[in-house]
């Protein structure tokens, strides 16, 4: 795992590259602000439920939730499962809410 900050994932979507991302907060959450991630809720990586995303195991993988801890420990999980390279959104959407004013 490594991270990824919100100014550096924002530029990256506005240069309009395919990117893997996933968002592993509650549905709810989703629901209310998200940045067009896979919604993937933590209770279902930590169950090991990643059908949805076993075929990414060998490509960048960029994970958020509401600060950044939950995606910190889902990025954890998915590399013990094998996954590569997977990307921690420092701070979460609080920061990128913040950093973008949105």
């Amino acid at each position: 795992m490594t991270n990824i900050t919100a100014a550096e994932l924002k530029k990256r979507l506005e240069a309009g590259e395919k990117l893997h991302i996933i968002d592993v907060r509650e549905p709810h959450e989703n629901a209310e602000f998200n940045i067009g991630g896979v919604l993937l809720p933590l209770g279902r990586v930590q169950t090991m439920q990643l059908d949805d995303i076993e075929t990414l195991k060998d490509e960048e993988v960029i994970v958020y939730c509401r600060s950044g801890n939950r995606s910190g420990q889902a990025c954890q999980i998915l590399d013990m499962a094998g996954f590569k390279n997977t990307k921690n959104l420092v701070g979460g959407m609080l920061n990128w809410r913040e950093e973008f004013k949105v």
